[in-house]
Protein backbone atom coordinates (compact mmCIF):
# COMPACT_ATOMS: atom_id res chain seq x y z
CA UNK A 1 0.00 0.00 0.00
CA UNK A 2 1.43 3.37 -1.05
CA UNK A 3 -1.71 5.45 -0.63
CA UNK A 4 -3.68 6.38 2.48
CA UNK A 5 -7.17 7.50 1.54
CA UNK A 6 -8.73 10.25 3.61
CA UNK A 7 -12.37 11.22 4.08
CA UNK A 8 -13.08 14.69 5.46
CA UNK A 9 -16.32 15.60 7.29
CA UNK A 10 -16.74 19.35 7.63
CA UNK A 11 -15.55 21.97 5.16
CA UNK A 12 -15.58 25.00 7.43
CA UNK A 13 -12.54 27.11 8.22
CA UNK A 14 -10.35 24.27 9.52
CA UNK A 15 -11.69 21.72 7.04
CA UNK A 16 -10.83 24.07 4.19
CA UNK A 17 -7.31 24.43 5.59
CA UNK A 18 -6.91 20.65 5.74
CA UNK A 19 -8.18 20.23 2.18
CA UNK A 20 -5.83 22.98 0.99
CA UNK A 21 -2.86 21.34 2.72
CA UNK A 22 -3.57 17.84 1.41
CA UNK A 23 -4.14 19.09 -2.14
CA UNK A 24 -1.39 21.69 -2.42
CA UNK A 25 1.35 20.01 -0.33
CA UNK A 26 0.76 16.50 -1.61
CA UNK A 27 4.21 16.23 -3.22
CA UNK A 28 6.01 17.36 -0.06
CA UNK A 29 4.00 14.94 2.07
CA UNK A 30 4.81 12.02 -0.22
CA UNK A 31 8.52 12.89 -0.13
CA UNK A 32 8.55 12.93 3.67
CA UNK A 33 6.22 10.00 4.31
CA UNK A 34 7.06 7.66 1.46
CA UNK A 35 3.37 7.34 0.61
CA UNK A 36 0.52 9.55 -0.57
CA UNK A 37 -2.26 11.06 1.51
CA UNK A 38 -5.15 11.06 -0.95
CA UNK A 39 -8.15 13.26 -0.18
CA UNK A 40 -10.84 10.89 -1.43
CA UNK A 41 -14.12 12.47 -0.31
CA UNK A 42 -15.42 15.56 1.52
CA UNK A 43 -18.82 15.78 3.21
CA UNK A 44 -20.48 19.05 4.17
CA UNK A 45 -24.04 20.35 4.34
CA UNK A 46 -23.08 23.15 1.91
CA UNK A 47 -20.97 22.00 -1.04
CA UNK A 48 -21.84 24.91 -3.32
CA UNK A 49 -20.20 27.77 -1.46
CA UNK A 50 -16.75 28.79 -2.66
CA UNK A 51 -13.93 28.15 -0.15
CA UNK A 52 -11.26 30.00 -2.10
CA UNK A 53 -9.46 26.82 -3.15
CA UNK A 54 -9.83 24.51 -6.12
CA UNK A 55 -11.60 21.35 -4.93
CA UNK A 56 -12.55 18.75 -7.56
CA UNK A 57 -16.33 18.55 -7.70
CA UNK A 58 -16.24 14.75 -7.62
CA UNK A 59 -14.86 14.81 -4.08
CA UNK A 60 -17.86 16.65 -2.62
CA UNK A 61 -20.94 15.08 -1.04
CA UNK A 62 -23.61 16.01 1.48
CA UNK A 63 -23.86 12.43 2.75
CA UNK A 64 -21.48 11.97 5.67
CA UNK A 65 -22.83 8.50 6.42
CA UNK A 66 -22.02 7.30 2.91
CA UNK A 67 -18.52 8.73 3.26
CA UNK A 68 -18.01 6.81 6.51
CA UNK A 69 -19.27 3.60 4.91
CA UNK A 70 -16.98 3.95 1.88
CA UNK A 71 -14.74 0.83 2.02
CA UNK A 72 -11.91 2.61 0.22
CA UNK A 73 -11.38 5.23 2.92
CA UNK A 74 -8.78 4.52 5.61
CA UNK A 75 -8.97 7.65 7.78
CA UNK A 76 -11.97 9.80 8.69
CA UNK A 77 -11.31 13.41 9.71
CA UNK A 78 -14.12 14.97 11.80
CA UNK A 79 -14.11 18.78 11.75
CA UNK A 80 -17.73 19.76 12.27
CA UNK A 81 -17.40 20.51 15.99
CA UNK A 82 -20.07 20.23 18.68
CA UNK A 83 -21.27 17.06 20.37
CA UNK A 84 -23.79 15.67 17.90
CA UNK A 85 -23.69 14.46 15.20
CA UNK A 86 -19.88 14.51 15.62
CA UNK A 87 -19.97 11.86 18.37
CA UNK A 88 -22.11 9.52 16.26
CA UNK A 89 -19.95 10.03 13.17
CA UNK A 90 -16.77 9.16 15.09
CA UNK A 91 -18.29 6.10 16.75
CA UNK A 92 -19.69 4.87 13.42
CA UNK A 93 -16.33 5.42 11.73
CA UNK A 94 -14.44 3.47 14.39
CA UNK A 95 -16.93 0.61 14.26
CA UNK A 96 -16.62 0.58 10.47
CA UNK A 97 -12.90 -0.06 10.84
CA UNK A 98 -11.73 3.49 10.13
CA UNK A 99 -9.10 5.42 12.00
CA UNK A 100 -10.20 8.89 13.09
CA UNK A 101 -8.68 12.35 13.44
CA UNK A 102 -10.58 15.12 15.22
CA UNK A 103 -10.03 18.66 16.47
CA UNK A 104 -13.17 18.53 18.64
CA UNK A 105 -12.04 19.57 22.15
CA UNK A 106 -15.57 19.94 23.53
CA UNK A 107 -16.47 16.43 22.44
CA UNK A 108 -13.28 14.88 23.83
CA UNK A 109 -13.64 16.73 27.13
CA UNK A 110 -17.23 15.51 27.60
CA UNK A 111 -17.34 12.14 25.80
CA UNK A 112 -13.67 11.25 25.55
CA UNK A 113 -13.83 8.08 27.64
CA UNK A 114 -16.55 6.58 25.43
CA UNK A 115 -14.71 7.48 22.23
CA UNK A 116 -11.29 6.25 23.35
CA UNK A 117 -12.74 3.04 24.78
CA UNK A 118 -14.47 2.39 21.45
CA UNK A 119 -11.27 3.07 19.52
CA UNK A 120 -9.40 0.63 21.76
CA UNK A 121 -12.08 -2.04 21.40
CA UNK A 122 -12.12 -1.64 17.62
CA UNK A 123 -8.33 -1.66 17.37
CA UNK A 124 -8.25 1.74 15.72
CA UNK A 125 -6.44 5.02 16.33
CA UNK A 126 -8.18 8.21 17.41
CA UNK A 127 -5.82 11.19 17.15
CA UNK A 128 -6.54 14.73 18.29
CA UNK A 129 -3.45 16.98 18.17
CA UNK A 130 -5.47 19.91 16.83
CA UNK A 131 -7.92 19.85 19.75
CA UNK A 132 -5.48 21.73 22.03
CA UNK A 133 -3.16 24.53 21.04
CA UNK A 134 -3.86 24.65 17.30
CA UNK A 135 -0.48 24.39 15.61
CA UNK A 136 1.42 23.95 18.90
CA UNK A 137 2.35 20.23 19.18
CA UNK A 138 1.59 19.85 22.87
CA UNK A 139 -0.33 16.55 22.61
CA UNK A 140 2.54 14.72 20.92
CA UNK A 141 5.00 16.29 23.36
CA UNK A 142 3.11 15.03 26.41
CA UNK A 143 2.30 11.58 24.99
CA UNK A 144 5.68 10.87 23.40
CA UNK A 145 8.52 13.37 23.74
CA UNK A 146 8.12 13.79 27.52
CA UNK A 147 7.03 10.23 28.30
CA UNK A 148 9.83 9.78 30.90
CA UNK A 149 8.58 12.62 33.11
CA UNK A 150 6.38 12.98 36.12
CA UNK A 151 4.74 16.34 35.51
CA UNK A 152 4.98 18.77 38.41
CA UNK A 153 2.62 21.20 36.73
CA UNK A 154 1.44 22.55 33.40
CA UNK A 155 0.44 26.20 33.05
CA UNK A 156 -1.23 27.30 29.85
CA UNK A 157 -2.56 30.32 28.01
CA UNK A 158 -5.06 28.36 25.96
CA UNK A 159 -7.46 30.87 24.43
CA UNK A 160 -6.33 33.43 21.88
CA UNK A 161 -9.49 35.53 22.15
CA UNK A 162 -9.02 36.10 25.87
CA UNK A 163 -5.30 36.66 25.49
CA UNK A 164 -5.89 39.33 22.85
CA UNK A 165 -8.45 41.09 25.05
CA UNK A 166 -6.20 41.03 28.13
CA UNK A 167 -3.20 42.23 26.10
CA UNK A 168 -5.18 45.21 24.82
CA UNK A 169 -6.50 46.02 28.29
CA UNK A 170 -3.01 45.88 29.77
CA UNK A 171 -1.08 47.65 27.03
CA UNK A 172 -3.63 50.25 25.91
CA UNK A 173 -5.87 50.66 28.95
CA UNK A 174 -9.00 49.75 26.96
CA UNK A 175 -12.11 48.51 28.74
CA UNK A 176 -13.22 44.90 28.44
CA UNK A 177 -16.33 45.79 26.41
CA UNK A 178 -14.43 47.99 23.94
CA UNK A 179 -11.70 45.40 23.48
CA UNK A 180 -14.21 42.59 22.94
CA UNK A 181 -15.82 44.61 20.14
CA UNK A 182 -12.38 45.10 18.60
CA UNK A 183 -11.67 41.36 18.82
CA UNK A 184 -14.95 40.64 17.03
CA UNK A 185 -14.12 43.17 14.30
CA UNK A 186 -10.74 41.49 13.75
CA UNK A 187 -12.32 38.04 13.63
CA UNK A 188 -10.62 36.92 16.86
CA UNK A 189 -13.91 36.54 18.71
CA UNK A 190 -17.19 34.92 17.71
CA UNK A 191 -20.47 36.83 17.50
CA UNK A 192 -21.34 34.92 20.68
CA UNK A 193 -18.00 34.85 22.55
CA UNK A 194 -19.34 33.18 25.71
CA UNK A 195 -17.37 29.94 25.41
CA UNK A 196 -14.13 31.91 25.12
CA UNK A 197 -14.55 34.77 27.58
CA UNK A 198 -16.12 32.65 30.30
CA UNK A 199 -13.20 30.21 30.24
CA UNK A 200 -15.11 27.17 28.94
CA UNK A 201 -12.95 26.73 25.84
CA UNK A 202 -9.81 26.79 28.01
CA UNK A 203 -11.39 24.28 30.40
CA UNK A 204 -12.13 21.85 27.56
CA UNK A 205 -8.47 21.95 26.54
CA UNK A 206 -7.28 21.69 30.14
CA UNK A 207 -9.39 18.57 30.69
CA UNK A 208 -7.52 16.88 27.84
CA UNK A 209 -4.11 18.10 29.03
CA UNK A 210 -4.82 16.88 32.57
CA UNK A 211 -5.76 13.43 31.30
CA UNK A 212 -2.51 13.20 29.36
CA UNK A 213 -0.39 14.45 32.25
CA UNK A 214 -1.91 12.46 35.11
CA UNK A 215 -3.86 9.54 33.68
CA UNK A 216 -7.25 10.70 34.98
CA UNK A 217 -10.36 10.69 32.78
CA UNK A 218 -11.54 14.06 31.40
CA UNK A 219 -13.97 15.57 33.92
CA UNK A 220 -15.29 19.02 33.09
CA UNK A 221 -17.46 19.05 36.21
CA UNK A 222 -14.39 18.95 38.45
CA UNK A 223 -12.57 21.88 36.84
CA UNK A 224 -12.99 25.29 38.49
CA UNK A 225 -13.72 27.79 35.72
CA UNK A 226 -13.79 31.58 35.94
CA UNK A 227 -13.73 33.81 32.87
CA UNK A 228 -12.64 37.38 32.19
CA UNK A 229 -15.99 39.07 31.46
CA UNK A 230 -16.18 40.67 34.91
CA UNK A 231 -12.56 41.85 34.95
CA UNK A 232 -12.27 45.58 35.70
CA UNK A 233 -9.70 47.74 33.88
CA UNK A 234 -8.85 49.17 37.32
CA UNK A 235 -7.45 45.83 38.43
CA UNK A 236 -5.51 45.35 35.21
CA UNK A 237 -3.91 48.76 35.81
CA UNK A 238 -3.21 48.18 39.51
CA UNK A 239 -1.71 44.79 38.68
CA UNK A 240 0.68 46.47 36.24
CA UNK A 241 1.69 49.02 38.89
CA UNK A 242 2.52 46.13 41.22
CA UNK A 243 4.68 44.43 38.57
CA UNK A 244 2.14 41.93 37.23
CA UNK A 245 0.18 41.14 34.11
CA UNK A 246 -3.29 39.57 34.12
CA UNK A 247 -3.66 36.41 32.03
CA UNK A 248 -6.44 33.84 31.73
CA UNK A 249 -4.37 30.95 33.05
CA UNK A 250 -5.17 27.25 32.90
CA UNK A 251 -3.35 25.23 35.57
CA UNK A 252 -3.01 21.53 36.26
CA UNK A 253 -0.78 20.68 39.22
CA UNK A 254 0.30 17.41 40.81
CA UNK A 255 -0.74 17.35 44.49
CA UNK A 256 0.16 13.76 45.33
CA UNK A 257 -3.05 11.73 45.39
CA UNK A 258 -4.94 14.72 43.95
CA UNK A 259 -4.64 16.93 40.91
CA UNK A 260 -5.37 20.64 41.10
CA UNK A 261 -7.17 21.83 37.96
CA UNK A 262 -8.45 25.39 37.46
CA UNK A 263 -8.99 28.15 34.89
CA UNK A 264 -9.23 31.79 35.95
CA UNK A 265 -7.68 35.27 35.58
CA UNK A 266 -4.27 35.22 37.23
CA UNK A 267 -1.63 37.79 38.09
CA UNK A 268 1.76 36.75 36.69
CA UNK A 269 5.01 38.70 37.29
CA UNK A 270 6.02 40.80 34.29
CA UNK A 271 9.33 38.95 33.99
CA UNK A 272 7.67 35.52 33.57
CA UNK A 273 7.85 34.06 30.07
CA UNK A 274 4.09 33.43 30.09
CA UNK A 275 3.52 37.13 30.78
CA UNK A 276 5.21 37.91 27.49
CA UNK A 277 2.79 35.73 25.50
CA UNK A 278 0.54 38.39 23.99
CA UNK A 279 -2.09 38.83 21.32
CA UNK A 280 -3.79 35.71 19.97
CA UNK A 281 -0.89 33.38 20.76
CA UNK A 282 -1.06 30.31 23.01
CA UNK A 283 1.65 28.88 25.26
CA UNK A 284 2.25 25.92 27.56
CA UNK A 285 4.78 26.00 30.40
CA UNK A 286 5.56 22.42 31.41
CA UNK A 287 7.63 21.29 34.39
CA UNK A 288 8.82 17.66 34.43
CA UNK A 289 10.96 15.93 37.00
CA UNK A 290 13.50 14.82 34.35
CA UNK A 291 13.40 17.51 31.68
CA UNK A 292 12.87 20.40 34.16
CA UNK A 293 11.11 23.36 32.48
CA UNK A 294 10.00 23.59 28.85
CA UNK A 295 7.75 25.99 27.00
CA UNK A 296 5.69 25.53 23.86
CA UNK A 297 4.53 28.65 22.01
CA UNK A 298 2.64 29.38 18.83
CA UNK A 299 -0.67 30.11 17.15
CA UNK A 300 -3.38 28.30 19.04
CA UNK A 301 -6.08 28.70 16.41
CA UNK A 302 -6.65 29.69 12.81
CA UNK A 303 -7.16 27.86 9.55
CA UNK A 304 -3.63 26.86 8.62
CA UNK A 305 -1.97 26.34 12.03
CA UNK A 306 -4.80 24.01 13.04
CA UNK A 307 -4.73 22.29 9.65
CA UNK A 308 -1.02 21.64 10.20
CA UNK A 309 -1.85 19.71 13.39
CA UNK A 310 -4.67 17.75 11.72
CA UNK A 311 -2.48 16.67 8.82
CA UNK A 312 0.30 15.63 11.21
CA UNK A 313 -2.20 13.24 12.83
CA UNK A 314 -3.26 11.86 9.44
CA UNK A 315 0.42 11.27 8.62
CA UNK A 316 1.06 9.46 11.92
CA UNK A 317 -1.95 7.23 11.39
CA UNK A 318 -0.80 6.55 7.83
CA UNK A 319 2.56 5.37 9.17
CA UNK A 320 0.77 3.10 11.64
CA UNK A 321 -1.42 1.61 8.92
CA UNK A 322 1.58 0.80 6.76
CA UNK A 323 3.32 -0.83 9.72
CA UNK A 324 0.20 -2.85 10.51
CA UNK A 325 -0.31 -1.38 13.95
CA UNK A 326 -2.78 0.72 15.95
CA UNK A 327 -2.80 1.89 19.53
CA UNK A 328 0.99 2.05 19.52
CA UNK A 329 0.75 5.18 21.65
CA UNK A 330 -2.04 5.07 24.27
CA UNK A 331 -4.72 7.59 23.44
CA UNK A 332 -4.43 9.43 26.75
CA UNK A 333 -0.80 8.66 27.47
CA UNK A 334 -1.36 5.75 29.89
CA UNK A 335 -2.21 2.14 29.18
CA UNK A 336 -5.65 1.24 30.44
CA UNK A 337 -4.40 -1.12 33.13
CA UNK A 338 -1.94 1.41 34.53
CA UNK A 339 -4.03 4.58 34.75
CA UNK A 340 -3.60 6.53 37.93
CA UNK A 341 -6.30 7.00 40.55
CA UNK A 342 -5.77 10.66 41.34
CA UNK A 343 -8.81 12.65 42.41
CA UNK A 344 -9.59 16.21 41.38
CA UNK A 345 -8.94 18.77 44.13
CA UNK A 346 -11.88 20.97 45.12
CA UNK A 347 -11.30 24.68 44.61
CA UNK A 348 -11.94 25.35 48.32
CA UNK A 349 -8.79 23.35 49.16
CA UNK A 350 -6.48 25.26 46.79
CA UNK A 351 -3.64 27.18 48.44
CA UNK A 352 -2.13 30.10 46.52
CA UNK A 353 -1.45 33.84 46.72
CA UNK A 354 -4.14 36.46 46.18
CA UNK A 355 -4.66 40.01 44.95
CA UNK A 356 -7.47 41.76 46.85
CA UNK A 357 -9.13 45.09 46.07
CA UNK A 358 -11.60 46.41 48.61
CA UNK A 359 -13.61 49.65 48.34
CA UNK A 360 -13.77 51.33 51.75
CA UNK A 361 -14.79 54.59 53.33
CA UNK A 362 -11.78 56.76 54.09
CA UNK A 363 -12.06 56.48 57.88
CA UNK A 364 -9.60 55.61 60.66
CA UNK A 365 -9.68 52.00 61.85
CA UNK A 366 -11.11 50.44 58.67
CA UNK A 367 -7.85 48.83 57.62
CA UNK A 368 -7.42 47.45 61.15
CA UNK A 369 -10.86 45.80 60.94
CA UNK A 370 -10.02 44.22 57.58
CA UNK A 371 -6.61 43.04 58.79
CA UNK A 372 -8.27 41.52 61.85
CA UNK A 373 -10.73 39.52 59.72
CA UNK A 374 -7.92 38.30 57.47
CA UNK A 375 -5.79 37.36 60.48
CA UNK A 376 -8.57 35.23 61.98
CA UNK A 377 -8.56 33.20 58.74
CA UNK A 378 -4.78 32.74 58.67
CA UNK A 379 -4.39 35.18 55.79
CA UNK A 380 -1.15 37.13 55.99
CA UNK A 381 -0.60 40.35 54.01
CA UNK A 382 2.53 40.82 51.88
CA UNK A 383 1.81 44.41 50.91
CA UNK A 384 -1.02 46.95 51.04
CA UNK A 385 -1.51 50.23 49.21
CA UNK A 386 -4.31 52.79 49.22
CA UNK A 387 -5.35 54.33 45.92
CA UNK A 388 -6.92 57.74 45.36
CA UNK A 389 -10.40 58.93 46.42
CA UNK A 390 -13.19 57.97 44.07
CA UNK A 391 -16.18 60.11 43.18
CA UNK A 392 -18.48 58.13 45.43
CA UNK A 393 -16.32 58.79 48.46
CA UNK A 394 -14.70 55.37 48.65
CA UNK A 395 -11.02 54.55 48.25
CA UNK A 396 -9.46 51.35 46.97
CA UNK A 397 -7.30 49.28 49.27
CA UNK A 398 -5.16 46.89 47.23
CA UNK A 399 -3.44 43.95 48.91
CA UNK A 400 -1.21 41.04 48.00
CA UNK A 401 -1.34 38.07 50.36
CA UNK A 402 1.00 35.28 51.30
CA UNK A 403 -0.23 31.81 50.41
CA UNK A 404 -3.70 31.21 51.82
CA UNK A 405 -6.42 28.61 51.51
CA UNK A 406 -9.22 29.41 49.07
CA UNK A 407 -11.95 28.54 51.59
CA UNK A 408 -10.43 30.96 54.11
CA UNK A 409 -10.26 33.73 51.49
CA UNK A 410 -13.91 33.26 50.58
CA UNK A 411 -15.07 33.27 54.20
CA UNK A 412 -13.01 36.36 54.95
CA UNK A 413 -14.34 38.24 51.91
CA UNK A 414 -17.92 37.59 53.02
CA UNK A 415 -17.15 39.06 56.44
CA UNK A 416 -15.35 42.05 54.92
CA UNK A 417 -18.16 42.72 52.45
CA UNK A 418 -20.59 42.84 55.39
CA UNK A 419 -18.70 45.72 57.07
CA UNK A 420 -20.59 49.02 57.04
CA UNK A 421 -17.46 50.82 55.83
CA UNK A 422 -17.07 48.59 52.76
CA UNK A 423 -18.77 49.40 49.47
CA UNK A 424 -19.53 46.59 47.05
CA UNK A 425 -18.07 43.15 46.58
CA UNK A 426 -14.31 42.79 47.09
CA UNK A 427 -12.28 41.81 44.03
CA UNK A 428 -10.27 38.61 44.37
CA UNK A 429 -7.72 37.51 41.73
CA UNK A 430 -5.30 34.63 42.26
CA UNK A 431 -1.57 35.18 41.90
CA UNK A 432 1.15 32.82 40.67
CA UNK A 433 4.50 34.15 41.86
CA UNK A 434 7.28 31.89 43.10
CA UNK A 435 8.88 34.79 45.01
CA UNK A 436 5.70 35.38 47.01
CA UNK A 437 5.49 31.67 47.76
CA UNK A 438 9.09 31.68 48.97
CA UNK A 439 8.43 34.62 51.24
CA UNK A 440 5.61 32.75 52.94
CA UNK A 441 7.88 29.90 54.06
Amino acid sequence: MNRIKVGLIGLGTIGTGVAKTLLENSALLKQRLGFSLDLTAIADIDIRRSRGIAIPRKLLTTDAKALIANPDIDVIVELIGGIEPARTFILDALKAGKHVVTANKALLASKGKELFDTARTCGRDLYYEASVGGGVPIIKALRESLVANNFTFIYGILNGTCNFILTEMSEKGSSFDDTLKKAQEFGYAEADPTMDIEGVDSAHKLAIITSLAYGVPPDMGSIYVEGISKLDILDVGYARELGYKVKLLALTIDRGDKVEVRVHPTLLPLNYLLSKVDGVFNAFYVRGDIVDSTMFYGRGAGMMPTASAVVSDIADIGRNILMGTAGRVPHLGYHKDSSKTKRYMAIRDVVTNYYLRIQVQDKPGVLAKIAGILGKRDISIVSVIQKGVLMDGYVSIVMLTHEAKESNIRTAMKSIEALAEVGGKPVVIRVEDKDLKKSAR
